[in-house]
């Protein structure tokens, strides 16, 4: 994914149940985003149409996997998995090898995805958040 890839990426956020759109989803954001983590972040086709897209970054030590998205037309054919797989790799070059991901708990779909391919739900932790500089969609 580069940030070429951008609108059509937000068209299928904007598209896909369960995804919230937030001021770091920006263009701007997104492209130091990706400059910050190069070659962590793809786009799935079919054709010339972009059908799924996942976004990875790293603090060095762990994976922080975002954004996996498939176009409802085009789930249960392998798109997602293929998607998760080729970024895990990547991070597994970086030698990096645990990885996290977000899920509203509201998104039952997502859930049932992350839990199929093998994924554990941690409930060992709690994730707390700040929003600094006023921005309530941050």
């Amino acid at each position: 994914m580069d940030v070429a890839d951008y609108d059509t990426v937000i068209e299928l956020m904007r598209a896909t149940p369960g995804v919230s759109l937030r001021d770091a989803d920006s263009r701007e954001s997104t492209a130091r985003y990706l400059a910050r983590n190069p070659g962590l972040s793809f786009v799935a086709q079919s054709g010339s149409d972009v059908i799924g897209c996942i976004m990875c970054g790293h603090d060095g030590r762990r994976g922080y996997l975002q954004h996996l998205l498939v176009h409802p037309d085009h789930r249960r054919k392998g798109v997602g998995n293929a998607l998760v797989e080729r970024t895990l790799t990547a991070l597994d070059v970086l030698g990096i090898h645990k990885s996290h991901i977000d899920v509203y708990k509201t998104n039952a779909s997502a859930a049932a995805f992350w839990r199929r391919i093998g994924w554990a739900l941690r409930t060992d932790i709690d994730r707390y958040s700040v929003i600094r500089g006023g921005g309530h969609n941050a």
